[in-house]
């Protein structure tokens, strides 16, 4: 095994020599107990994936399985160039080294909106300040402890994919010394140290992690990675791991308290205060979310996807705040633990618009979207697309892009509030793979007639260019992506499609990151405009958009479903971003709230994807007593349309339903 003695990359490549058939075939025989003897070449290349976790399991004395599990649970084997992921974790083992990677941000950073969203009680503009973030936890600096374990340099930890797996390796192999059990070559014998790589302080997650890994294990992975490396875990459906290691590990107990979670989930009690206190004026006001009785009051219909924009430790100062605004859920990257801090039966302000957050559950995920280039772990993907499954089925959410929308794809209010709303959890995203843990993935449900398309590109091979990761204007590093762009005409060089919402000038649309003024984002569907060769046009904010979707790299697939469009005599119709009631339907005491077009209009012969019809609602909530809050519920019904990137609300006494392709 290796010593302290640091060894030069250039020396450590020289030790590695492809072995082609050796790594095939350790895949399919159990390791030998022992270290390979001093100065026994590598099994592999560097180059060679495969290669590398055959190579570092032998060095180090960890069953392959073990290090192929645990790294797929942290990357699903993808290297990301060498980028960090959100939260400064490199490589496929995720070695974090968050110092290095990210930099501090508020939450709710990229974007001006009032998170609450509602005119009859606009709250304040956030603090400047972000509360004092503690010390980085050991779970967030495991890149550093690989470089000591293994002498390497942390750059190459962090930049070579060999490298990086071998840090994995020697981490997993300290945990399993510290626990004070052998190496190993049964993987059963491993579950303490896989509990202990996961980082986690709390028993509960640490078990849900290592229950995960060995799930991989049992069931067995082989995909391509992003740099086109093939790997394979065979399976081991016999496999029964030695759990009751965990219980001699002198982790916490988190506090479950009264949370709303699947038993197969972390998830532990933090609640957002909900408390009086004086305004800066000295005015009484309150925070940070408002008590309702849901699903009785008002239907939760849909999901929220977020990011937070700031690290875990920092993010639950503030949803402790009752001076700030709050969400339902906080998911940690790392490992994917779940904090819950309100319930479902209340309304959390995270949407920027009152009347999504009055009818929806907001999940925020650790991370940055731009930090400088971002991707999310797999363990936090599986345990969110559990919390989804559980809360979609006890309040009968459709598992669909209308119901799980991202936080970019919620409307304005009004016009003026378009410009500054969210544009989480962004680009990088993995629609598609988030879907298929969901049991939903996306995939062709139609021929060409159908008249239809669902946005469904290749994440890994879909590389649209970005700009504004880092630096604005300056390029983001290349990755893989769920958005396609838009353009005005059946080509490269076209402009992209104007967006005279986010931008009431009627400057162009940009790539850069927070731009969704051109954007088609995965598991969306639009009505089809028209076809020419390799480009397909849908109806997208008022205008016929093109995309590129060549028949050997589709980037969208045919579908069919119900459209709205414009009763007949009609030459446009409004596009609203909310759908709220009539002014007859308000009761005396409660301000009547206008019913405020956009500045988006739908003109004849256009077609838009349908989802929900509903009534028009308002829940009036403007005191911290709540004997005054109060639904107010219209005859005005409204259909919720896929409008541009967001979403939209068209009246239903202004269109029509007809099948699409009809």
């Amino acid at each position: 095994m290796r010593g302290t003695t640091a060894r030069t990359s250039s020396a450590r490549r020289r030790t590695i020599r492809t072995a082609g058939a050796l790594a095939s075939a350790g895949l399919l025989v159990p390791l030998l107990g022992a270290a390979p003897s001093s100065g026994a070449p590598r099994q592999a290349s560097a180059t060679d994936l495969q290669g590398a976790f055959a190579s570092a399991a032998a060095e180090y004395r960890v069953p392959q399985s073990v290090l192929l599990g645990v790294s797929y649970l942290q990357s699903r084997w993808d290297a990301h160039g060498g980028a960090a992921s959100v939260t400064g974790g490199y490589g496929p083992m995720h070695l974090t080294d968050a110092r290095t990677a990210l930099a501090s941000a508020p939450h709710h950073s990229e974007g001006d909106e009032d998170p609450r969203g509602d005119t009859s009680r606009p709250m304040p503009p956030p603090r400047a300040e972000v509360p004092a973030e503690s010390d980085l936890p050991a779970r967030l600096r495991t890149l550093p402890r690989a470089a000591e374990l293994t002498g390497m340099p942390a750059e190459e930890l962090r930049t070579d994919a060999a490298a990086n797996v071998e840090g994995g390796a020697a981490l997993l192999a300290a945990a399993q010394k510290k626990l004070g059990k052998p190496l190993s070559a049964d993987p059963a014998d491993w579950y303490g140290a896989i509990a202990r790589f996961s980082g986690a302080d709390d028993e509960a997650t640490a078990a849900t992690y290592a229950n995960d890994v060995f799930a991989v294990i049992r069931d067995g992975e082989r995909r391509t990675t992003d740099a086109g490396q093939r790997v394979a875990l065979p399976a081991e459906p016999g496999l029964r791991p030695d759990a009751a290691q965990l219980k001699r590990m002198g982790l916490r107990e988190a506090a479950p308290g009264e949370t709303e979670c699947p038993k197969t989930v972390s998830c532990e009690w933090i609640p957002a205060p909900y408390e009086e206190f004086k305004d800066p004026g000295g005015n009484p006001d309150y925070g940070n979310h408002d008590k309702s009785n849901r699903p009785k009051s008002q239907s939760i219909d849909s999901i929220i996807v977020h990011d937070t924009e700031g690290r875990w430790e920092g993010v639950l100062n503030m949803v402790q705040d009752p001076t700030y605004v709050s969400w339902q859920y906080t998911l940690r990257s790392t490992d994917g633990h779940i904090a819950q801090h309100v319930k479902a039966k209340d309304v959390a302000w995270h949407a920027g618009n009152w009347y999504v957050n009055a009818k929806s559950i907001g999940l925020e995920h650790e991370g940055f979207l731009t930090a400088p280039d971002t991707w999310y772990t797999e363990a936090m993907y599986r345990t969110s697309a559990r919390l989804v499954k559980y809360l979609a089925k006890k309040y009968g959410i459709p598992l669909d892009r209308q119901h799980i929308l991202g936080h970019d794809n919620v409307q304005g209010t009004v016009p003026a509030t378009i410009p500054g709303m969210h544009t989480d959890p962004g680009p990088y995203w993995d629609w598609q793979h988030y879907f298929t843990l969901l049991g939903k993935p996306f995939h062709r449900t139609a021929g060409p007639s159908g008249g239809l398309v669902t946005i469904a590109p290749q994440y890994s091979e879909n590389r649209p260019e970005y700009t504004g990761c880092a630096k604005p204007g300056e390029k983001c590093v290349p990755h893989g992506s769920a958005a396609v762009r838009v353009h005005t005409e059946p080509r490269d060089d076209a402009p992209l499609i104007k967006d005279i919402g986010k931008r009431p000038g009627g400057q162009p649309s940009t790539i850069d990151v927070n731009d969704v003024g051109a954007r088609l984002s995965t598991g969306q569907q639009y009505a089809v405009a028209d076809r020419q060769g390799d480009w397909t046009a849908v109806w997208y904010l008022g205008q016929k958009a093109w995309f590129k979707n060549p028949g050997k790299q589709r980037t969208a697939v045919d579908a069919k479903g119900f459209v709205v469009t414009p009763k007949e005599g009609a030459s446009e119709i409004p596009v609203y971003g909310r759908a709220y009631p009539e002014k007859e339907a308000y009761p005396a005491g409660v301000p009547v709230q206008p019913v405020t077009p956009l500045p988006y209009r739908i003109p004849a012969g256009q077609k838009y994807v349908t989802g929900d019809k509903v009534p028009g609602e308002y829940f009036y909530a403007p005191t911290f007593d709540t004997a005054r809050h109060t639904v107010v519920r219209g005859k005005d019904m409204y259909y919720v349309i896929q409008y541009g990137h967001r979403i939209g609300y068209v009246r239903a006494a202004d269109v029509q339903v007809v099948r699409s392709g009809s």
